[in-house]
Formats: structure tokens, C-alpha cells, sequence
């Protein structure tokens, strides 16, 4: 069905109910977490081949929900008391019906996000969004136009990618961006803000791109830990442009930790960072109706189970998957973070970002504390691809991680090596043995030699 049809079936009315909010209060005893943000993978159609993207986004799944079954969907999150529900890809506007589900996310009270690489973000898409009650729409900007270009895979994707946002703020709902920062796009930073505030965007998401999905196959792309020192002096002066222009700057959970721009940095989200949230405030959902723990993460290790199955409330309360987060203890760090003073509150950051660099969550390196603490030392950390991805979607290969002195020349011997450790599917506690990286790399190696099942026809760029 056309997205002129799609916008038929949007039922006339006066006015959307006021949307809840992610905002949480003090857990009650006894209590369990609940979701306050849902994010959700729509589609894996994609008209853009990023070299970044977590799930290798080109096609649909061969059973991705229907639109009778995602507005069902849409009925259980608002129950459980999620506030917020933000639509990502692929590209959720691949799919014409994503306009009805964002009515019904509105109509059931709860805030609604699309979050966008813009590639094909027509004006008509962007009015058809914003009648059916988008709030928010962010859509992804790698720095300037070598940058974004190089890492989305498609000619013009940063023009485009601008051209969205003008349709975004013309059809009548908020413009913002995402950007990931790596190797690339950290020195278009500044420059990027300015044409932001050209454009209208008001709010702007920084992260760093982890190692999973394709990104896994372009390591060169993966910021070095000790590169987090010379990122804090470009965003102390890009938190203050983004002051002048009138940019709120909000962080993501994988950037940061600690160093001196830490409550600047998260002003606006509680002014420091609380550890990992995944399974506790937030939920990832697939478009084949896989919960998980983490929108930016996949696998066996991270979903709890199908929604056409068991439904959405028992999984977020019983799948052990899903409440892994919530349970671990000191005990599961370690390396650094297991030492590291703000160990209890930190809990070693970003799941996403530790778990596919070195195996497993409990040590991450990309901190601006830690790297701050090696230099006073003379010491740096960097990372090194000592085994390769499979080719799946939310894989990941392995890192090791190198201990050396500040400034060390190229071929220097280190002064300590960290093996990647086995996955918590292999030993679902504490800080892991050594991965036996010969075995992982045949198994990685066998994964992507197997054959593939057909997939169904790509969706076609749209004009």
C-alpha cells in the first residue's frame, strides 16, 4: 500500500493526548525497573550501506512484523509504561505503514522519535510523519561531507542528509541530529555545528561508533582509546559554540566518563554518567518482534525471546537476558574498571561498546577518567583486531587491548597485553578467561563461508 494510502487510513481528530516522558522515579522496594524508551528497528530495509551499521542493514527480515501485529505491539509497550518510543532501520520510512504506527504511539500517550539516515527523507514523507503526531525526528551526520559520505556508502548522503532536516523543519516537527564520532568525523566537529545551527537543529546526540556489525570490518574507523585525551579539548570548545548557536548537546551512554567536561557534558541528563541502562530504563525491539536488552546490541547473549511467542511483559520480566544488566555486580568487571574509583557508579560504561571490542562487558577502555589517569602515568591504551567478524548482523570480531607508554613509536614492544575474554554465553559471570582466539576465528571464518538464505528482494530507492 502507498504512503498516500497509509495517510487515508490515519483517523481524523482534533488533537493527540500530552505524551509521557522517560523520566523515572526512585524504584518503590520490590519494585522492578520498568522501560521509560523503546527503541525500534522497524525495518533492516535500508537505502543507504553504512560501514558503521550494527545490524548490516540492506533488506527486510523474511518475518518482519505485519502492521496488524506491530500496532498490537504498540498496545503492550504503552501498558508496560514506556514514555517514549523512538523508530529506527534500516530506515523506518521504508515501509509506508511506519505513519500508522507512529498514530497509534501517539494515541496511546506515549512520546514518538524516528531516527533517520535522511537519505531518501522526501518532504512528503516528512508531512506524512508529522500528520500522523511525530514529536522528534534526528537525522544521522557523520561530519562534513568526505566523512558522512565515506562511511554511508551512497553519493550526496550528506546533502541529503541536510535536505531531510529542511523537510523535517518545514513539515513542523523538531529537527535534531545524531553523530558518530570515530577517526573520520572527530575532526569535523566543530565545523558540523555550525551548519547544524544553519539548518534549525536545536538538539544534537554525540557517540563514538563501537565495534560491531560492519564496523567490525573497518577497525580503522574505531577511535583509539588514547584519542579519547585529545577529543575532550575539541568538545570543550564545541559545548560552548554549541551554547552561541543554541544547540543542547546531549551525550550518549558510550561517550564520556568522569574527566573534567563530564557534568557539562550531561547537564541536561543528570550531570554524570550511572552506569549502563540497557534491560533497566530502556528496550530494544527487532523488527522480526526479538526483544532485547540494548538497541545497539543483538545475539543470543543480549535477546530474550520472541514477542510473537511470549509477549512483550514476560520477557522484559523474566528473560534473563534482558535483566543481566541489571544484575551484575563488581565482580563482573574487569582490568581497569574492577580497580577504577568510580567502579560502583560507572559499572565499566557502555555494554555496546565493551562487549564486541573485547568479548565480554566489565572493561572498557574508551573513558575519558582512565585515559586521563594512564597519561598522568606515561602510559596509553590502544586496541588492536586480533580476530575477524563473521559477517552477521550485531557481530562483532575481537580486540585486543595494548598497554604502552604515552607517545610510544610504531613497533614498540608493549609493555602489557589484554586478551579478549569468552562471551557470557560461555561463562555468563565475572571477568572471563581468555578467549582461545584460534578456535573464534575459525568459527567466525565457518560463519561467514556457510551459505545464505535467500533474502527478500531489496526495497528499491525510492525517486
Amino acid at each position: 500500500m502507498s504512503l498516500d494510502a497509509m495517510r487515508r487510513r490515519l483517523p481524523i481528530v482534533d488533537a493527540l493526548p500530552p505524551s509521557r516522558s522517560r523520566r523515572t522515579l526512585p524504584l518503590a522496594p520490590g519494585e522492578m525497573h520498568r522501560p521509560r524508551l523503546a527503541v525500534w528497528e522497524f525495518t533492516l530495509a535500508c537505502d543507504q550501506r553504512c560501514l558503521h551499521c550494527g545490524p548490516r542493514s540492506a533488506h527486510r527480515r523474511p518475518n518482519e512484523l505485519t502492521t496488524d501485529e506491530a500496532l498490537r505491539l504498540v498496545r503492550e509497550l504503552a501498558d508496560l509504561g514506556v514514555g517514549e518510543v523512538v523508530l529506527i532501520g534500516g530506515e523506518a520510512y521504508l515501509r509506508d505503514d511506519f505513519i500508522l504506527v507512529i498514530r497509534a504511539i501517539r494515541e496511546a500517550g506515549m512520546a514518538c522519535g524516528v531516527t533517520t539516515g535522511g537519505y531518501n527523507l522526501t518532504r512528503a514523507r516528512a508531512d506524512a510523519m508529522v500528520e500522523a503526531g511525530v514529536q522528534s525526528v534526528s537525522v544521522s551526520i557523520d561530519g562534513l561531507a568526505p566523512a558522512h559520505d565515506h562511511v554511508r556508502g551512497r553519493p550526496q548522503s550528506w546533502e541529503r542528509a541536510l535536505a531531510a532536516l529542511r523537510h523535517v523543519k518545514a513539515a513542523g516537527a523538531r529537527p535534531s541530529c545524531n553523530t558518530q564520532v570515530n577517526q573520520r568525523s572527530r575532526h569535523d566537529l566543530l565545523a558540523l555545528a555550525d551548519v547544524l545551527g544553519e539548518v534549525g537543529v536545536r538538539a544534537w546526540q554525540l557517540q563514538i561508533t563501537v565495534a560491531h556489525g560492519a564496523a567490525a570490518d573497518h577497525p580503522d574507523l574505531i577511535l583509539q582509546p588514547y584519542m579519547m585525551l585529545e577529543l575532550e579539548p575539541v568538545l570543550d570548545r564545541l559545548l560552548g559554540r554549541c551554547d552561541e548557536l543554541g544547540i543542547a548537546v546531549y551525550p550518549a551512554n558510550n561517550l564520556g566518563y568522569f574527566g573534567p567536561l563530564e557534568h557539562r557534558l550531561r547537564r541536561r541528563v543528570g550531570g554524570f554518567f550511572r552506569g549502563c541502562n540497557a534491560g533497566k530504563e530502556s528496550i530494544g525491539i527487532e523488527s522480526d518482534g526479538a526483544i532485547k536488552n540494548c538497541p545497539t546490541l543483538g545475539g543470543p547473549a543480549n535477546v530474550g525471546g520472541d514477542w510473537r511467542e511470549h509477549g512483550l511483559a514476560a520477557i522484559w520480566e523474566r528473560a534473563p537476558e534482558i535483566r543481566y544488566i541489571g544484575r551484575r555486580t563488581l565482580d563482573d568487571l574487569w582490568g581497569y574498571c574492577r580497580e577504577c574509583y568510580y567502579a560502583d557508579t560507572c559499572m565499566a560504561g557502555c555494554t555496546a561498546a565493551a562487549e564486541p571490542l573485547l568479548g565480554r562487558p566489565g572493561n572498557n577502555p574508551f573513558c575519558f577518567h582512565r585515559a586521563a589517569e594512564l597519561a598522568r602515568q606515561g602510559l596509553r591504551e590502544r586496541v588492536e583486531n586480533v580476530a575477524p567478524s563473521s559477517g552477521q548482523g550485531f557481530d562483532n570480531g575481537l580486540f585486543r587491548l595494548i598497554l604502552e607508554p604515552l607517545g610510544a613509536a610504531p613497533g614498540a614492544p608493549p609493555l602489557a597485553v589484554t586478551e579478549p575474554r569468552v562471551s557470557r554465553l560461555v561463562e555468563p559471570h565475572g571477568p572471563g578467561r581468555p578467549v582461545d582466539l584460534a578456535a573464534f576465528t575459525a568459527a567466525q571464518e565457518a560463519a561467514r563461508a556457510a551459505p545464505v538464505a535467500p533474502s527478500p528482494a531489496a526495497t528499491p530507492d525510492p525517486p
